[in-house]
């Protein structure tokens, strides 16, 4: 999928403030009880972190970090417990840790009963991702293991010069999770982020059964999809792309509908699939798929 970009001009900001009804501007950031917004799940999650909270690794030299906030239900008020928070970010040089069994600025934690969570970690770093296209610093998070719906979402931050050019900090919806930071007395940053999730829209447990498996898509690529927690996952050509959310008639959408799925059942047992990436504002490329394999039990 390409990337694209998006021009944030001040345009842009009026309409965002319509767009989050309830979100107010409390002179810090944008604050109020609409859910949290999705963003991109990115090519560099891995499952299964380390629960941990300290993350900072020895004899780094990245501006030292204090990440927290808490996990509400839809209400804006009552804290969540037992929400698992999965982060991970880059390094002080712009790398993810992929492959190692470090699990280097990748972390898991749940949530208590006050729905708080806290990481000590660095702060990340913009890189370049090819060409003159330069992602903004940013922390990735995935919440789930609730009552509520599963949230993938990315953080930025204030004054990084990338923002605007960026195709997911630069969305309108992105707005109230492009966060201010300030600073203790012993010159580490302090970033706060409350989460507010929503009801969850699932699909039948035997829907999701029926959708799993790989496809083979027009375009030739391998596309396995498959259930994890309330979410559809996708894998392209073994490369875990995106997390989607439910959004009715067998259609899954991933963060900022930036990727799109149309899952149809055919009389004789055939199963095809619409994929749709996102290429440019509002348009859309299409590959269709079948399903080939069909996972067992």
């Amino acid at each position: 999928m390409k990337r694209r970009s998006f021009i944030y001009s001040s345009s842009l900001i009026a309409m965002s403030v319509g767009v989050f009804g309830k979100v107010k501007w409390d002179g810090h950031a944008f604050v109020g009880e609409d859910p949290t917004t999705t963003d991109i799940l990115g090519p560099f999650y891995r499952p299964g972190a380390p629960f941990r909270t300290e993350l900072v690794q020895k004899g780094t030299k990245g501006q030292l970090l204090h990440f927290s906030g808490t996990v509400f239900g839809k209400d804006g008020k009552t804290p969540l417990k037992n929400s698992l928070i999965e982060i991970w970010h880059c390094d002080e040089h712009g790398v993810y840790d992929n492959t190692s069994d470090d699990y280097i600025y990748r972390a898991s934690f749940k949530t208590g009963n006050d729905g708080k969570y806290h990481f000590k970690t660095i702060l990340p770093v913009p890189y370049n991702v090819g060409g003159d296209t330069v992602r903004p610093a940013h922390i990735h998070m995935r919440i789930s293991g609730n009552t509520q719906q599963d949230l993938v979402t990315q953080v930025y931050f204030k004054g990084d010069e990338h923002l605007s050019k960026d195709e997911s900090a630069g969305d309108p919806r992105s707005l109230n999770r492009i966060l201010e930071s300030s600073t203790n007395s012993a010159n580490e940053k302090l970033v706060k982020f409350d989460i507010v999730l929503k009801d969850e829209y699932v699909l039948d447990a035997g829907a999701f059964k029926k959708i799993a498996g790989l496809y083979t898509m027009k375009d030739k690529s391998m596309c396995e999809f498959y259930r994890q927690d309330d979410q559809l996952f996708v894998k392209i050509n073994g490369q875990i792309m995106e997390a989607m959310d439910y959004k009715g008639n067998n259609s899954f959408e991933g963060g900022l509908s930036r990727v799109k799925a149309q899952f149809e059942f055919a009389s004789g047992g055939a199963i095809t699939v619409k994929a749709s990436y996102m290429e440019g504002p509002d348009k859309y490329i299409t590959v269709e798929g079948e399903k080939m394999l069909k996972y067992p039990g």
